[in-house]
């Protein structure tokens, strides 16, 4: 019996998983962002935390500001912590392109493409479930837009459905803040690509940019914003007075199921954990009948 996959409950186990990370901001010679973040060793932690889970994902998705700067170095250093851990996942790494990067220097330090200044998209196909990356930066600016373009080629990719829906990913999510001055930097033209995506059989957007996790909808979509690894946002402060901080850094766990997809926030500090689901208590529960496991596990003490 495989006791990882094994369910007690109605919904068979996710088709496809991918890992969502944001916001690196990775600097040349490791500086220190701002003076006082260490942005390696929080992405290092982070990519242990991933390790952690378990998880054999089928794409790993940065969505943007994988680098501060834009530097060269920069790319070059993510990509050296980064592909490692790929490799031992065996997933596909997923580059998305933020406000912070230069397109570039990211299309020759971590696609060994042109340094072009072409937007930054793709389409993948993960086992039939399709993953396309939008490229919302606008060079020399930190607003977000999608322009006319890429909208027309959106179009052009959406217009056959996947065999199991689509899962869309940019940096700038198409989502409200309650935090004041970031409206300054959100995603422009949104009614545009809210018209590209009606009928289309896009089941998720996520995007990053935030610096920390929030969730919503857009036209009627669900949309998953995942913190940064770099520094969060501390929204235990008046909306006004929310600044940075070097804790309550996150990443996502994105289970795509037939009927739905879920998005787990999952802490990068370690706590003490109790041991209570181990293997061979699930493995004595899976020996059990319904009404056994009920009286053994579901009834309040």
């Amino acid at each position: 019996m495989d006791t990882a996959s094994f369910r007690f409950g109605i919904h068979p186990p996710a088709r496809r998983v991918i890992v969502h990370l944001s916001d690196t901001h990775l600097l040349a010679g490791n500086r220190p962002l701002g003076g006082r973040y260490d942005t390696t060793a929080n992405l290092i932690a982070t990519l242990a935390a991933v390790e952690r889970t378990g998880v054999r994902p089928d794409a790993i998705v940065f969505t943007g500001d994988l680098t501060d700067l834009g530097e060269p170095e920069a790319y070059a250093a993510l990509r050296a912590e980064v592909e490692p851990v790929a490799a031992r996942l065996g997933a596909p790494i997923v580059w998305v392109a933020g406000n912070h990067d230069e397109r570039p220097a990211l299309r020759v330090g971590l696609l060994d493409g042109q340094p072009t200044s072409e937007p930054v998209t793709g389409v993948w196909d993960l086992g039939g479930l399709r993953l396309v990356a939008l490229d919302s930066s606008v060079p020399g600016w930190h607003h977000g837009d999608v322009d006319a373009a890429q909208l027309a080629w959106l179009g052009e990719v959406l217009a056959e459905p996947a065999e199991r829906g689509t899962i869309l990913a940019l940096h700038h999510p198409p989502l409200p803040s309650h935090i004041p001055f970031f409206d300054i930097l959100e995603l422009r033209h949104q009614a545009e690509l809210a018209a590209v995506l009606a009928g289309s059989d896009v089941r998720a957007v996520l995007a990053g940019h935030l610096h920390y996790s929030t969730s919503g909808t857009f036209a009627g979509i669900p949309v998953s914003v995942a913190s940064a690894t770099c520094y969060t946002m501390n929204l235990q402060r008046p909306a006004q007075e929310v600044n940075g901080m070097d804790g309550g850094q996150a990443f996502h766990l994105v289970h795509v199921y037939d009927d739905t997809i879920t998005h787990s926030v999952v802490p990068v500090g370690e706590g003490e954990t109790a041991e209570v689901f181990t293997d061979a208590w699930t493995r004595r529960m899976a020996g059990l009948s319904p009404e056994e496991r009920l009286e053994a596990f579901s009834r309040k003490r």
